[in-house]
């Protein structure tokens, strides 16, 4: 003999739905709220389109917070890469004032030591002629000029570089730290040429 599965089957289904009924009956006495949703629920979309407008507006509000967030986040990446290109500029302008202040001081160097070693021909030359002596003062007189705008200069330098500024260009001696280079080179010029003369 054949069991009638079919039968089976719709007779638990019908159980299913005979306890579900009953449970629901129970729970809208208990919760007031719930009924208010399950007539919602009986009309055909409304339930459906309050809960779209629901959503919609949760996302509405979780976009609009990610929006603004991002905004904030932007707005701080830019302050930052502000400061960091400004700490770039300002380290970059500092190592060109050590640079420059580190040539400067190289050419006073040099023109200390041109002077002194000046003096090791002062005594032979001071017996010679007017003409030796006359260009011996004047190679040591453009000898301590440049060692004079060497420390000018080192010293504008040093200010430019004390100055907090925005400013981009870039440092220089200026005037002074060039006029240093060819008052070293006419220095020894004019004591060579005392030399040649004695």
């Amino acid at each position: 003999m054949a069991l009638p599965w079919l039968q089976i089957i719709d007779a638990a289904i019908g159980v299913t739905d005979l306890v579900r009924s009953r449970r629901m009956r129970t729970m809208a006495d208990q919760q007031g709220p719930q009924r208010d949703l399950e007539v919602a629920a009986r009309t055909p979309g409304a339930l459906e389109a309050r809960l779209a407008g629901v959503m919609v507006a949760a996302l509405k509000e979780v976009f609009d917070r990610d929006t603004k967030r991002l905004e904030l986040e932007r707005e701080q990446a830019a302050i930052e890469r502000e400061r960091a290109e400004r700490a770039l500029r300002l380290e970059l302008r500092r190592q060109a004032g050590d640079r420059e202040i580190g040539r400067l001081r190289l050419l006073a160097g040099v023109a200390s030591v041109c002077w002194l070693g000046t003096l090791f021909f002062s005594a032979r030359l001071m017996g010679g002629p007017i003409g030796a002596r006359v260009a011996l003062g004047a190679g040591w007189a453009l000898l301590l000029g440049a060692v004079a705008a060497s420390f000018t200069a080192q010293a504008g330098v040093a200010a430019a570089l004390d100055s907090v500024s925005s400013d981009t260009r870039p440092l220089s001696s200026g005037v002074s730290g060039a006029l240093a280079v060819w008052l070293i080179v006419a220095g020894l010029a004019g004591v060579g040429i005392a030399v040649l003369v004695a």
